[in-house]
């Protein structure tokens, strides 16, 4: 299993004036995370739920199998946007604040540094 990236630490605003070659892989796989609609509406449902979310619920919301919503559930919580916590028998996710503050500061254009 890959570890998660860390986006805080690795991404650049992409109106800054240059981008090394680490910072664009990570803005990169950032935003992959979210080139899928699956995965958009899952960060979406637990951006609005304000609380961590059971990954049960999204199985009949998305109209998809439990491997496939598992499978998207993984990708976001290794691109470091989502946070997996074991209950029991399941597991909730949550958003790492840090990480979708950074992902609006990145698309931030208007503030970047270009200087």
């Amino acid at each position: 299993m890959r570890p998660a990236l860390e986006p805080v630490v690795c991404c650049a605003p992409l109106g800054a004036v240059s981008l090394s070659d680490e910072e664009a892989d990570a803005t990169a796989e950032l935003f992959g995370a979210l080139a899928d609609p699956a995965r958009v509406k899952i960060v979406n449902a637990i951006a609005r739920a304000g609380e961590p979310v059971c990954a049960c619920e999204f199985n009949e919301s998305l109209g998809l199998a439990q491997p496939t919503v598992s499978h998207h559930l993984k990708k976001l919580t290794e691109a470091g946007l989502l946070e997996r916590e074991q209950r029991g028998k399941w597991a909730y996710f949550s958003l790492r604040r840090d990480a979708t503050e950074k992902l609006a500061a990145v698309a931030d254009v208007k503030r970047a540094d270009r200087t």
